[in-house]
């Protein structure tokens, strides 16, 4: 999962198998409140599934900006291209 297009069909996928959408109705302009009726609640397991893929944690303060499911695509492809601190 390194590039936008292979972040937006996993991210397709697992919108999905998570909330039972309907994979025509998730483009990158769909608003992800609106168009696909996912709420706070929802937005957590999905914070949590993209953690479990990449192996590191959208911060939730990054997460209240996106509204699109292209917005998602932009910070996961910031969080996995911008190097680790190293602990």
């Amino acid at each position: 999962m390194q590039n936008r297009d292979e972040i937006f069909a996993t991210l397709r996928s697992a919108l999905v198998e998570l909330f039972e959408l309907d994979a025509e109705r998730v483009t990158l302009d769909a608003n992800l409140y609106e168009d696909l009726e996912i709420d706070s609640i929802d937005a957590v397991d999905l914070i949590d599934h993209i953690k479990r893929q990449t192996g590191r944690k959208l911060a939730a303060e990054e997460f209240k900006s996106v509204r699109t499911v292209g917005d998602v695509v932009e910070a996961v492809y910031r969080l996995i291209n911008t190097p680790q601190a190293q602990d």
